[in-house]
């Protein structure tokens, strides 16, 4: 997979030093440092490393989800993931799920990192973790890196690799690749849009529309077919790594916390919700999160249009899961609002997400109304 994205010279802005763009790690945030005491002898035994050595931790920004550090050792480096610390939903969090899904999945895609080590022994940091390659390359975060400057030409082959890596997820053999016991997968269609309208409903506050609207239209358009195959359900520029000799190269897709046997088009859905264009209105651009907004890059309609000719999928009824993955978003944010109405968190950066709430669903009924005429 990772040798067949196309792949655009870089130009005389993007050639590199050794080092130059590759994404950093930074300081550990204070109380969520890892105690090296048990950590470290598990880790000299499961990857024949000296116990005698102590790794440099740095931890990845976030934190969110899943925690994650960069552990360097003077000839390699490479990555923990464990959950963070408090009461966690049901199913989340899940690190031998995530561990075991990698693992399986790498030899069929080979843009999974490969898997070192998992522990479920809490006694070790506290919490399930594991322990992975680390890829050196470039993440495209809100921006490229500053001084990183690529062509539209190269922000088109970009975009066309990013996709290309999509669609070859969805088109994996799950069940050769003995992942059929993943998820249960008929059905997906209907538990996401029944999963999502309750959790908007507990996560309402008062300060935000009902819904009932948008919910009810999903429930009544929900499709007479679904296709089932691996999703990744969180595919966007900032968990994909780019080679740093040419960053319209995809050499590796990261968080599969919520992979699933899914249907493909609710995946794209997920992706497009993300997806803020250099067009869109003010209120979207100054929420986008990925370089999207860049000259080349595809618009939400092209993007749609480039994965039905590739796939041969049949897109004329692709409302449903855009207004799907706008309502997903929303439920989304409403669940993280819900923590700061409630003050559960006094994070100032969620104190205004009701009102993108507000934006998300007008985004939907706007949509809706759209495939009504």
């Amino acid at each position: 997979m990772s040798n067949s994205t196309r792949s655009t010279p870089p130009t005389s802005t993007t050639q590199a030093k050794p080092g130059e763009y590759l994404d950093q790690a930074k300081g550990v945030r204070q109380g969520e440092e890892l105690d090296l005491t048990r950590l470290q002898p598990w880790l000299a035994d499961t990857l024949q490393l000296d116990a005698q050595v102590s790794p440099s931790i740095t931890q990845y920004a976030g934190g969110a989800s899943n925690w994650t550090y960069c552990l360097a050792y003077p000839d390699q480096s490479i990555i923990l993931r464990r959950a963070p610390q408090g009461t966690k939903a049901k199913g989340a969090h899940d690190m031998g799920r995530e561990f075991t899904l990698q693992q399986a999945l790498k030899p069929v895609y080979p843009l999974v990192p490969d898997m070192l080590g998992h522990s479920s022994d809490i006694s070790i940091i506290g919490t399930e973790f594991y322990v992975m390659e680390k890829l050196n390359g470039i993440i495209p975060r809100s921006n490229l890196p500053k001084g990183l400057q690529l062509s539209s030409a190269q922000v088109t082959t970009l975009c066309t690799n990013a996709l290309d890596s999509l669609i070859a997820l969805h088109q994996v053999d799950y069940k050769a690749a003995n992942l059929t016991n993943l998820a249960k997968g008929t059905g997906y269609v209907q538990r996401q849009i029944d999963g999502w309208c309750a959790r908007y409903r507990k996560a309402k506050t008062w300060n935000v529309p009902a819904a009932t609207g948008v919910m009810d239209w999903l429930q009544a358009n929900i499709p007479a077919q679904e296709t089932i195959c691996l999703t990744h359900n969180d595919f966007r520029f900032d968990n994909l790594v780019l080679a740093q000799d040419d960053p319209t190269r995809i050499i590796g897709v990261l968080d599969w916390e919520l992979a699933t046997l899914g249907d493909p088009l609710m995946d794209l859905g997920n992706t497009l919700a993300y997806w803020v264009q250099a067009d869109d209105d003010f209120i979207a651009r100054s929420t986008r999160r990925q370089p999207t907004h860049l000259p080349g890059m595809l618009t939400r309609a092209e993007v749609i249009e480039y994965y039905a000719q590739k796939t041969g999928t049949d897109v004329s009824h692709f409302a449903f899961y855009e207004v799907y993955g706008l309502f997903r978003l929303a439920a989304i944010v409403m669940q993280i609002y819900y923590r700061y109405h409630h003050k559960q968190t006094r994070n100032p950066a969620f104190k205004h997400l009701w009102f993108f709430t507000h934006y998300l669903l007008y985004r939907c009924n706007k949509i809706i109304k759209k495939a009504n005429r």
